[in-house]
C-alpha cells in the first residue's frame, strides 16, 4: 500500500470523525472524543474543501492494486460533501441521525465511559453542549431565511422532548451515565449552570423564531424546499450507491410489494386458512393473541433468536466475530423495536442489540425473529464485528458508513436465516415477510415524499395499506424518513444487490461455489459501495 493512499484514507476518517465526533461506527476512535461536531457555516465549508481535495488525489488509478482503497475513498469523500450540501441540519427538528437535538438526546445519555479519560471527554461534551446549540440555533435561522423551513409537527415534537427535559425538577437527561463521584458532581453542576440554561435557550429560539415558519403536514417533503429535488437526487445516489434515480426506485418499490403477494398467499394459508395477501396483512395486524404478554417474554425470545443463530453460524460462515452479540433492553420508551450498536473501537463496549420492550401487548410478536437476525446474528453483529477485525485493511475500509452495503447486508440476513431454518414456525416467516414488505415500502414512501410531493397522512396510508405496521408505527417510520431522506431506500437496493451477485457467483462457480468463502467475501472486505462490490465478488468468481 503506498504512503499516498494511506495517508489520504486517514485524513478523511479524521474528517468524518470531525464532522460528526458521536457517530456510532467510530466511538472510541481517539480524535476527537471530547468534542461535538461544529456546525457553524464556515467549519462546513472548510470540511467540504478539505473533502473534495482528498478525492481529487484519490481519484487516481482505478485498476492498480490500490483500486479498492480508491474508490472508497472517493465515495466516502464525495458523502460528506453530498451531507453537507444537504444542510439538513437547518431543518432537520428532532430525529436521531442529522438533528441536533436528536444527537445530543440519542447518543450522549448512552455513553458509558470507562476511566478517567473518558469520564474527562463526557464532561468536555456536556461543557460544548451551550455552543453547539448556539450553533444549531444560527443554522436554523439561515435555513429559514434560504427557504430551508422545517416540518411544524417535527418542530412541536422538538419542543415536546425539550418541554420534558426541562419539566418540573429538572432531571438531568444525562443523570443515568454511570461515573466515579466527583465525575458526576461535576457533571451533575454542568446541568444546573449550562447544559439546563442551554436547552432552555435553544427551546426559546425554537418556539420563537423557528417554529412559526413550519411547512404543514401537506408538504413534508425536501421537493418543497429549496433546491430540495436537486438535494434528494443527490442523498439517493449516495445511500443506495447506485444509479437509479427516485422515479426508478419508487418503481423498484412497487414492483417487490407485487411480487410478495405469492408468498403471503402460501405462508398465509398455511397459518390462518386465508390466502390473499390483503387478508393475511388484515389478519396479523388485528389479531390481539398475536402481541406479546410481557416484556420478559419479548427479551427471552430475542435472546434465544441470537443463540439460535450464533449456534449454526458455522455452517453458513467460514469465520465469526470473537464475542457473541449482547442482548440488552433498549433505555427509549418510543424508539424502534430494536437497533445495534457495535462495539466500540477501544473495547469498552462489546457489539449490543438493544430490545425495546415498552408497551409489550401492543408490540407484534411476529416480527421480533427478524428484527433479531437483522440487527444482531447473522446480521449487523457478524457484519460490524467482522470488518472492526481486518487489521490488513485501512482503518476507513472497516469503519465506512456505506448504508446500501450496511442495511443491504441486514436485510440479507433476514432472508439468509429462512435458508439456515432459523425461525420459528411459519408464524416468524410471517413476520419476515412483513419486514420485507415494509423495506419496499419504504422505496415508495421515501420517494413519494421527497420526489412525488406527497403529503405525511399519504405515505402513512400507504404504510397502512401495505405493511403490517399500526397506526402509531406507521407515523414514526414517516416522520423518520421525512427528517432522514433518503436512507429507507438503502435496505431493499442493498439487500437486491447481494442476492444478484450471490446468484452470478452460484452460476460462474457451479459445484465449486461455498456460501461460507462468498460470506466471508463479502464481509472480509469491509462496507463498500454496490458498483465496487460488484467487480470485486465477479473478480472473484473468476479467480476461484
Amino acid at each position: 500500500m503506498s504512503d499516498d493512499v494511506a495517508s489520504l484514507s486517514n485524513q478523511l476518517l479524521d474528517l468524518i470523525v470531525e464532522e460528526d465526533p458521536l457517530n456510532d461506527a467510530i466511538e472510541g476512535y481517539p480524535h476527537h472524543a471530547d468534542r461535538l461536531a461544529d456546525l457553524d457555516e464556515p467549519a462546513q465549508h472548510e470540511l467540504r474543501r478539505r473533502a473534495t481535495a482528498i478525492a481529487t488525489r484519490a481519484a487516481g488509478e482505478r485498476d492498480g492494486a490500490e483500486w479498492v482503497d480508491r474508490a472508497v475513498i472517493c465515495q466516502q469523500a464525495e458523502a460528506l460533501i453530498t451531507r453537507i450540501d444537504a444542510r439538513l441540519v437547518e431543518h432537520t427538528m428532532s430525529g436521531y441521525d442529522h438533528s441536533a437535538l436528536g444527537r445530543l438526546l440519542g447518543v450522549l445519555p448512552n455513553t458509558r465511559p470507562a476511566g478517567a479519560d473518558q469520564e474527562r471527554n463526557f464532561l468536555a461534551r456536556l461543557a460544548a453542549i451551550p455552543e453547539f446549540l448556539a450553533k444549531a440555533a444560527r443554522r436554523h435561522r439561515a435555513g429559514i431565511a434560504s427557504g430551508r423551513t422545517p416540518v411544524a409537527e417535527r418542530a412541536a415534537h422538538a419542543l415536546g422532548r425539550l418541554d420534558a427535559q426541562l419539566a418540573g425538577t429538572g432531571r438531568d437527561p444525562f443523570g443515568e451515565v454511570p461515573l466515579s463521584p466527583a465525575a458526576a458532581e461535576r457533571r451533575d453542576r454542568l446541568w444546573v449552570d449550562a447544559v439546563r440554561p442551554a436547552f432552555a435557550a435553544y427551546r426559546a429560539v425554537l418556539h420563537d423564531e423557528i417554529a412559526p415558519h413550519g411547512r404543514p403536514a401537506e408538504r413534508p417533503g425536501l421537493c418543497w424546499v429549496t433546491d430540495g429535488e436537486r438535494t434528494y437526487a443527490a442523498l439517493a445516489r449516495m445511500h443506495t450507491t447506485t444509479a437509479l434515480d427516485p422515479r426508478e426506485l419508487h418503481q423498484l418499490g412497487l414492483d417487490h410489494l407485487e411480487a410478495l403477494a405469492d408468498e403471503y398467499s402460501q405462508i398465509g394459508r398455511q397459518v390462518f386458512g386465508v390466502s390473499s395477501a390483503t387478508s393475511v396483512r388484515d389478519r396479523l395486524r388485528s389479531d390481539a393473541d398475536l402481541r406479546w404478554r410481557d416484556s420478559n417474554e419479548i427479551l427471552e425470545t430475542v435472546k434465544k433468536s441470537v443463540a439460535r443463530a450464533e449456534a449454526v453460524a458455522p455452517q453458513w460462515f467460514a469465520s465469526a466475530p470473537a464475542e457473541p452479540c449482547a442482548v440488552v433492553v433498549a433505555p427509549e420508551l418510543d424508539g424502534p423495536p430494536g437497533y445495534y450498536i457495535p462495539a466500540t473501537l477501544d473495547g469498552s463496549r462489546t457489539g449490543t442489540y438493544f430490545v425495546n420492550v415498552s408497551a409489550p401487548t401492543e408490540r407484534a410478536r411476529y416480527v421480533a425473529e427478524a428484527i433479531a437476525f437483522h440487527e444482531g446474528v447473522p446480521g449487523h453483529h457478524f457484519q460490524f464485528s467482522v470488518a472492526q477485525t481486518l487489521s490488513e485493511l485501512l482503518p476507513l475500509r472497516r469503519l465506512a458508513w456505506i448504508n446500501a452495503y450496511i442495511e443491504g447486508w441486514g436485510l440479507y440476513a433476514e432472508r439468509l436465516a429462512d435458508e439456515m431454518d432459523l425461525y420459528s414456525g411459519p408464524l416468524a416467516r410471517l413476520g419476515m415477510l412483513g419486514q420485507d414488505s415494509l423495506r419496499a415500502a419504504r422505496l415508495v414512501v421515501d420517494t413519494g415524499l421527497h420526489a412525488l410531493g406527497w403529503s405525511r397522512s399519504r405515505a402513512v396510508n400507504y404504510l397502512l395499506t401495505n405493511t403490517l405496521l399500526g397506526a402509531t408505527e406507521a407515523g414514526g417510520e414517516i416522520d423518520r424518513y421525512i427528517e432522514y431522506p433518503g436512507q429507507a431506500l438503502s435496505y431493499l437496493t442493498g439487500r437486491l444487490e447481494l442476492q444478484r451477485l450471490r446468484k452470478e457467483s452460484q452460476i460462474a462457480l457451479a459445484h465449486n461455489f461455498d456460501i461460507r468463502n462468498f460470506h466471508d467475501l463479502v464481509l472480509g472486505t469491509g462496507p463498500l459501495p454496490m458498483d465496487v462490490l460488484n467487480r470485486v465478488v465477479t473478480n472473484w468468481a473468476q479467480q476461484v
